[in-house]
C-alpha cells in the first residue's frame, strides 16, 4: 500500500489515513506472514495500539509509522531483550537504549522485536531459541543475518522500515539477500549507550533496513548525533550535505574478487559490472583495481580476535550478575567456542589488534584520497539454503573441547567454524573495522529473481556521498525494488 515510510508518514500528516489504521494493518500483516517467515520474535501490539490512539502531535518526521526493532541492542525498558540467546529467553530490559529513544522521538511506534542469531555472531539468522528466518521469496532459504528478521519484515511488507545493526555486515548482508537498501553508518554517527558505548570496539553500529533512498536520508538526518560522551564522537552532517546532489563526476574504484580468495559467483560479479556500466553512462570514472587495499585474511583474523575478547568480557559481566559460572548448556556451541578462545588472548595481543585497526583506517583514508568510493559485490552469492552452513560432527566435537587447545589452534578452529559462511559474505567486514560508511543497493536480480546487492564504501564521515550516488542510481531506475 505504501511505497516507503516517508509516504506513510505523509499520508498520516495529510489525515488520509489514521495512525491506528496503519498500526492495525501492520499488526494484521505480521500475524498473517510471521508463521511462515519467523521474522518477529516478540510483540508489543497492545502498547502500540494504545500509543496510536493517543498520538496527537504529528510534526515528527515519522510520526505514527509502525516499526520493528532488532532483538539485539535496541532495548526498551520492560520489553523482552533476548539477544537471540536461550540464556536471556525471559529477560526484560531495565532501561531504554539511546538509539531506541531517538527512534521514538522521530515518531515511530514500536510493534516488537525481530529475530537474530545468538548475540548477532552469524551472517544468517537461525538461533536455537527462536528458530530460522526464511527469505520471503523462497522459504527454503535463510533471510541472512544478523538482522535477518528485520530484513524479512521489511521485504514482506510487515513494516516499511525496521531497526537493524551491523558488526560485520549484518545490515548489508540481509539487505542484499532481500533486495533492500542497507546502510552501515560511520563509526560514531548514531547514538550509543547506555548499555554499550563501544559496540565491539566501534565495529558495530545501529541503523535500519529501508526501501527507498529518501527514507534512508531522512532517517540518518534524524538519528545522527555528535555524542561527546561516546568514545567515537563525529560531527553531524548538515542538511545541505546530506540532501545534496553530486556536484561533479566521481572516481570510483571497483573490485570483483573476494578479499579472502574465496569464489565469487558470476551473478555477484555481473551485478558489479552492470553497475559499472550504468555509472559510466552517468559520467563517473570507474577504475578496476587489481588488488584489495588491505590483506583480507589478516583483517578477518584480527576481527575474530576482537570478537573472542569482547565475548569473554561480556560473559564475565553475565557471570557477575548471575553469580555463577557459564557452561556450554547456557549457550550455543559457536558462542561457547568464541567465549573460550577469548579467555586465552593476552592483553598485549588485543592491544596490537586495535593498533592494526588504526593502521587499516589510515590505509583506507589514503585510498579515498585517490578514489571517492570503492565498489564491490555486497555478497558472493544469493541467500543460502537453510542448514547450508551447518558444522561437521568432527568440528563440533573440537569446539566442545575448545579450552583444551592452544590459543593458535583455537583461532584456527574459529576460522574453520566460519569458513564456509565467510566465503559467502567476504566483502562487508572491512568497513566495520575501519569505521567507514558502507551501503548495499539492490541493483541486480538473477535469472531466477534472487536479489544480489552491490556495495559502495566511502571515507569515514561521508554518508552524504553514498546517499547522493544512491539517489542518482535510484532516480535513473537502476534499483531493483
Amino acid at each position: 500500500m505504501w511505497k516507503d515510510a516517508t509516504a506513510m508518514a505523509q499520508a498520516i500528516k495529510d489525515r488520509t489515513v489514521s495512525v491506528k489504521e496503519v498500526v492495525e494493518t501492520s499488526i494484521e500483516t505480521i500475524r498473517t506472514l510471521n508463521p511462515k517467515l519467523n521474522a518477529v520474535v516478540s510483540e508489543q501490539f497492545e502498547e502500540a495500539l494504545a500509543k496510536a490512539e493517543r498520538l496527537l502531535v504529528i510534526d515528527a518526521p515519522f510520526a505514527g509509522v509502525p516499526i520493528l526493532l532488532k532483538d539485539l541492542g535496541q532495548n526498551q525498558v520492560g520489553q523482552l531483550a533476548t539477544s537471540g540467546s536461550k540464556l536471556f529467553a525471559n529477560y526484560r530490559s531495565y532501561q531504554t537504549d539511546n538509539y531506541t529513544k531517538r527512534m521514538e522521538e522521530l515518531g515511530f511506534i514500536v510493534l516488537g522485536r525481530t529475530n537474530t542469531p545468538e548475540f548477532g555472531f552469524k551472517n544468517i539468522s537461525d538461533s536455537q531459541l527462536h528458530g530460522s528466518v526464511s527469505l520471503p521469496k523462497d522459504l527454503t532459504r535463510n533471510a541472512g543475518g544478523s538482522s535477518g528478521g528485520a530484513a524479512a519484515a521489511v521485504a514482506s511488507g510487515m513494516v516499511p522500515i525496521a531497526g537493524a545493526s551491523d558488526g560485520g555486515g549484518s545490515i548489508r548482508i540481509p539487505a542484499s539477500f532481500n533486495g533492500l537498501i542497507g546502510l552501515k553508518p560511520s563509526r560514531g554517527r548514531l547514538p550509543v549507550g547506555p548499555s554499550s558505548y563501544r559496540g565491539w570496539q566501534g565495529a558495530s553500529s545501529h541503523f535500519a533496513l529501508t526501501k527507498s533512498v529518501r527514507d534512508t536520508r531522512a532517517l540518518l538526518y534524524g538519528m545522527q548525533v555528535c555524542q561527546l560522551e561516546s568514545p567515537f564522537p563525529l560531527p553531524t552532517l548538515s542538511a545541505e550535505a546530506l540532501f545534496g546532489n553530486i556536484a561533479e563526476p566521481l572516481t570510483i574504484a571497483y573490485r570483483l574478487d573476494s578479499p579472502i580468495g574465496s569464489p565469487v559467483s558470476k551473478e555477484a560479479q555481473e551485478a558489479v559490472l552492470q553497475t559499472v556500466e550504468a555509472l559510466k553512462a552517468l559520467g563517473h570514472q570507474l577504475v578496476a583495481i587489481d588488488q584489495d587495499p588491505l590483506d583480507g585474511i589478516e583483517v578477518m583474523k584480527s576481527y575474530y580476535v576482537m570478537n573472542s575478547v569482547e565475548t569473554a568480557q561480556m560473559f564475565d559481566e553475565i557471570e557477575h550478575h548471575l553469580n555463577r559460572k557459564m557452561t556450554l548448556d547456557d549457550m550455543e556451541l559457536m558462542t561457547w567456542a568464541i567465549y573460550q578462545s577469548g579467555q586465552m588472548i593476552p592483553a598485549k595481543r588485543y592491544s596490537k589488534v586495535l593498533q592494526d585497526w588504526d593502521r587499516y583506517s589510515a590505509v583506507m583514508a589514503e585510498f579515498h584520497q585517490r578514489y571517492d568510493l570503492l565498489l564491490t559485490p555486497t555478497v558472493a552469492h544469493i541467500a543460502p539454503k537453510h542448514g547450508q552452513f551447518d558444522l561437521s560432527e568432527g568440528l563440533k566435537q573440537d569446539l566442545r573441547q575448545m579450552s583444551d587447545f592452544s590459543l593458535s589452534d583455537q583461532q584456527d578452529l574459529i576460522w574453520k567454524m566460519f569458513e564456509h559462511s565467510l566465503a559467502w559474505t567476504p566483502f562487508t567486514q572491512l568497513a566495520n573495522l575501519t569505521g567507514q560508511p558502507s551501503i548495499s543497493l539492490p541493483t541486480y536480480e538473477t535469472a531466477e529473481g534472487y536479489p544480489i546487492g552491490v556495495q559502495f564504501t566511502a571515507a569515514k564521515g561521508r554518508e552524504d556521498l553514498l546517499l547522493a550516488l544512491a539517489e542518482q542510481i535510484e532516480s535513473n531506475h537502476f534499483l531493483k525494488m
